[in-house]
């Protein structure tokens, strides 16, 4: 008997095994080469090594720009040059695994996250009196920040923030509930179903084609797969009611902007922090969609401008 196909099949089978780290070692590092173009400038913290860049004047008001699950911190740059322009600081960064930051391997909770601005604060001399920005799985961590901090900050601004929820594709619950399975998933077709998905907002915003290619580009970003979903699996996992409770209590000035054909997050969250913080603005962006920092960021800005009496 011919051991062939025994033997083809068990060598299908490890490759089927083995694909997910042959892909991810043909995919780039952030490191190295890759960070010699890079904008703004890097910090040693206690995880790693953080990208970040300050937009704007060398004085003036504090803002600091937290991004969300998958596109670094480029996504801030329309607001970024709004706010620079008149006279604000702004700081964005790269969160852990995206963009040109470190992707340490260890959970991406809200301990990673929250040491990771705790410590780029302190590295720049921001102690006090800065309005944090927090979009989608940014406005959750910025939400768990400012329920720690709040006597520290001017406000908080919530875009499109997945702190009470958020809309999840069947692929994405697949992954995030199956260990294993799922993280053999993630790293092999992850990429692939986002580019899609990319693809297809091009077509609403073609204004957007090279930020968009640039968020397609990441998904070739060796460990980023990783790193979003060990992030699916933590700190967006997260409902935190409690925290935005907190944040009430403390007197905190909040304001939060939703997009109304936001397929992300849904419009019930406006409710909600309307339950919980009577006191927080809000505004519904009309024909808005989850891409408000980038697609709205005129909007963003006025918004801001008008609730911190500005203009």
């Amino acid at each position: 008997m011919s051991l062939w196909p025994a033997a083809l099949a068990l060598g299908a089978a490890g490759g089927v095994v083995f694909l997910p780290q042959l892909l991810e070692a043909a995919r780039r590092p952030a490191d190295g080469r890759a960070r010699i173009s890079a904008p703004g400038q890097f910090v040693e913290l206690s995880d790693g090594t953080v990208h970040y860049r300050w937009h704007g004047p060398g004085r003036g008001p504090v803002v600091v720009c937290v991004h969300g699950l998958s596109t670094p911190s480029f996504v801030w740059d329309a607001v970024a040059r709004r706010l620079a322009s008149m006279g604000f600081r702004v700081l964005t960064y790269d969160l852990w695994g995206r963009g040109y930051s470190d992707n340490p391997e260890r959970p991406h909770d809200r301990a990673l996250f929250l040491r990771q601005l705790d410590e780029l604060l302190a590295t720049q001399g921001i102690e006090r009196d800065f309005t944090l920005f927090g979009y989608s799985m940014g406005g959750s961590i910025a939400t768990a920040y400012a329920a720690e901090n709040a006597p520290r900050m001017r406000r908080l601004v919530l875009v499109a923030s997945a702190s009470l929820g958020h809309v999840e594709t069947r692929f994405a619950h697949f992954c995030r509930t199956r260990p294993v399975i799922g993280d053999w998933a993630m790293t092999v077709a992850g990429g692939f179903l986002l580019r899609r998905l990319l693809r297809r907002q091009i077509r609403t915003h073609p204004d957007l084609v090279p930020i968009i290619r640039r968020q397609m580009a990441e998904t070739r970003r060796r460990g980023f797969a990783r790193a979003v979903l060990s992030s699916m699996r933590h700190m967006l996992a997260e409902d935190l009611a409690d925290e935005h409770a907190r944040v009430a209590a403390a007197g905190l000035p909040v304001l939060a902007l939703w997009g109304d054909r936001d397929p992300v997050i849904p419009l019930s969250s406006v409710g909600r922090l309307a339950r919980i913080d009577r006191d927080a603005r809000q505004v519904t962006v009309a024909g808005g969609d989850h891409l408000l920092p980038l697609a709205r960021a005129e909007a963003v800005v006025t918004a801001f401008l008008e609730e911190a009496g500005v203009g």
